[in-house]
Order: C-alpha cells, then sequence, then structure tokens
C-alpha cells in the first residue's frame, strides 16, 4: 500500500504534528510519500521520506517586517490561493500512491479532496486541531470531514465537537505514542538542583506561563530550594536572566534518542497550555505530554483547567495540575509533585502503556 500524506510542514521541522506523522510511518518509510505546503523557504531536509515541497505564493521572507509579512500572508491565503492549489494538484499527479493522508491544517488542506484525486483511493483524514485554530475554513473543514473514509482525531473531545458541527460519522483516536522501550521507572531519588525541563516551540502565548513559572521557582529558591531550568529549542527569554535559578538553552533537535536521554534526567516535565483561544486548550492534546509520560520524572501541568490534556492527566493522577496564572499557587504545586513524585510518575507510566503505545497506534493506523 502507497500513501501520500499532504500537509503543511516537513516532517523534518520542529513541530507536533510534524512528530505524529514521523512516529505513524516509523518502519513504513519506502511506503510513504509526502506532497507539503511551505509559505517559506526551507533549508533541504534529509530523512527516509521523499517529501515534495510546494511553495505557496507569495514566500515569506525571514527579513520581512511585520506589516509587509502580514501582507503577503494575506495574498497568499486569499489571492493568490487558487495558484498554489494548482500548484499542489500538479504535484500530486505525478505521484503513485493508493491512499490519500490529510491533515487538517492550513487554508490549502482541501485541494486535494476532488473526484480527480480520491476517486478509487482510500481518503484519510487527520485533524490534530480545532479548524478555527489553524488558518482551515469552516467549508474546507465540512467537507474534509464528510469525503473522509476514515476520521483520526487527536482527541475524543475533537471527535464528538467534530460531529456536532460537520456530520455524525465514526471517528478514531489517533495520537503520538511511546515505545514500550522509552517507558521507565519512575524515579524514587530527585536532583539537585531539581531539573525542569521543557522542550518545543515557545510561542508568545506562553510568555505569561513562563513568566509566573519564573515567580515560583524565585520564590522557592528563597526558601532553600535550588533548580535548574532546562529549555531546548525554543528562543531566549531575556526575563529569565538574573534570577534565582539557572537557566540552560538547547538548540533544536530531531534527534529522538537525544531528547529521550534529556527527558530521562528530568525530575519535574513542564507542560504548559496557553490560557487563550479555547477552541485550541479545549479539544488538543500535546505531542510533548505523550512523551512525557513515559519518563521517569513528573508532570507539572500548568493551564486550564478545563482542557483536554488536563482532564486526562487529572482523571489519572498522571501530574499535578495548576489551573491558574498565580505564583503563590503554582508554588504550592511544584511542592506537592516533588513530595509526591513517584506515585505521580507511576500513574503516567501506566496510562502510557494503556493508552498511547506506539506499536498499537501504529497498528490501528496502518489496519493491521
Amino acid at each position: 500500500m502507497k500513501l501520500l500524506s499532504f500537509h503543511p510542514f516537513s516532517l523534518y521541522s520542529n513541530g507536533g504534528g510534524n512528530r505524529i506523522l514521523r512516529r505513524l510511518y516509523l518502519g513504513r518509510e519506502k511506503n510513504v510519500s509526502t506532497l507539503v505546503v511551505e509559505g517559506t523557504p526551507l533549508k533541504p531536509h534529509q530523512g527516509n521520506i521523499d517529501e515534495t515541497i510546494i511553495y505557496a505564493s507569495p514566500l515569506t521572507r525571514k527579513w520581512a517586517r511585520w506589516k509587509l509579512r502580514n501582507l503577503l500572508i494575506w495574498l497568499r491565503y486569499n489571492t493568490f490561493k487558487p495558484i498554489t492549489i494548482r500548484k499542489v494538484q500538479q504535484a500530486a499527479k505525478k505521484i503513485q500512491y493508493d491512499v490519500l493522508h490529510v491533515v487538517q491544517h492550513g487554508p490549502f488542506c482541501a485541494a486535494l479532496c476532488t473526484d480527480k484525486f480520491i476517486i478509487n483511493k482510500q481518503f484519510w483524514l487527520s485533524v490534530h486541531d480545532h479548524y478555527t485554530t489553524t488558518h482551515t475554513s469552516f467549508d474546507d473543514a465540512k467537507l474534509l470531514w464528510n469525503k473522509a473514509d476514515r476520521r483520526l482525531v487527536i482527541s475524543d473531545e475533537l471527535g464528538k465537537e467534530y460531529r456536532r458541527l460537520f456530520g455524525d460519522y465514526n471517528y478514531e483516536i489517533i495520537t503520538d505514542g511511546v515505545k514500550a522501550s522509552e517507558i521507565k521507572e519512575p524515579a524514587t531519588t530527585g536532583s539537585s538542583p531539581v531539573i525542569i525541563y521543557f522542550a518545543g516551540l515557545l510561542h508568545i502565548t506562553y510568555i505569561p506561563l513562563f513568566n509566573v513559572l519564573a515567580d515560583a521557582l524565585d520564590a522557592l529558591s528563597k526558601q532553600g530550594h535550588s533548580f535548574q531550568l532546562i529549555l531546548r529549542g525554543t528562543q531566549r527569554i531575556p526575563f529569565l536572566d538574573n534570577r534565582l535559578f539557572a537557566t540552560t538553552y538547547r538548540e533544536v533537535s530531531l534527534n529522538d534518542a537525544e531528547l529521550k536521554q534529556e527527558l530521562d534526567s528530568s525530575d519535574i516535565l513542564y507542560l504548559p497550555i496557553k490560557f487563550s483561544i479555547p477552541d485550541f486548550y479545549l479539544y488538543s492534546l500535546s505531542t510533548k505530554m505523550v512523551g512525557y509520560l513515559g519518563a521517569p520524572g513528573a508532570i507539572l501541568y500548568h493551564g486550564p483547567a478545563d482542557s483536554a490534556a488536563c482532564h486526562l492527566l487529572q482523571q489519572h493522577n498522571a501530574a499535578v495540575c495548576c489551573g491558574k496564572l498565580d505564583a503563590d499557587e503554582l508554588s504550592i504545586d511544584i511542592l506537592n509533585l516533588i513530595a509526591n513524585k513517584a506515585d505521580i510518575a507511576a500513574n503516567a507510566k501506566q496510562l502510557a502503556m494503556e493508552r498511547f503505545d506506539l506499536q498499537q497506534i501504529q497498528k490501528r493506523f496502518w489496519q493491521e
């Protein structure tokens, strides 16, 4: 079976959607081709999967100031959209495939949702985030949902919402996963300093959470506690300078072994979820959270109390959850996590094995 994977990001760039697909396709790379729409120039990436990159018109350059950047994006999503769609369709004609797998993300995601590309093919749809958070139109999201042969969603909350919005069709939950070999025994002892770890993109909407985290760590440091905050793949954050705790920055890496080693050496795995945009936090599950579940340390969730991630973690007592932007509250929760780290981490490993076993997720995806 040959699968054509269509999405607006390279598999070999940093991001949650990229990671999910790399893990789903692991071991099946020869059966997969990808068609990628990008709005900014990419450096050549090397991987085991053939990628065809279509550059949307007009491209956004790194040197473009925000006013020019916004104008270029508006032109790309509106005036020049038909041109990009034609380029995507012309490229798809040259690729042999039995299954079209589309990730609902971006303004071009329905470009191949026509009889020419799905007739006599299997059409699988993956939905990682609510359409309102992905620059996808209501009409395109509805078209994809109704035309798909399989609907693969990141959470039960998202599946139910799409059923309500677009049609009462069956859906399957397909997420990132954890290999059995990646699930480590909970740490029974702590380190000094206590290592707090965060890996991934740090959008501007996460800055308020890190500000509160910094204030909480300063307050605890004054009480005699010692912390090291390790940030992997983020930009430099000026307000973390001159604090009572150490901050270490590490560059972006797609090396799973390297990232796993960092996870396994951390005491607290920081999982912030932005309080803004309810359509994001109510329905999405962080790939970061899935990776955290298998590590020896324990998860500190910081974000809305009614998010899909918080519900799941609290249901299984797999994290300490702080639902406020309040340094005093977060300080108490950090101490609670340190005191009960072994039990909370053990519950997280159980959740990883029951819900996020990568081998079982791959089998469901490939219908084995």
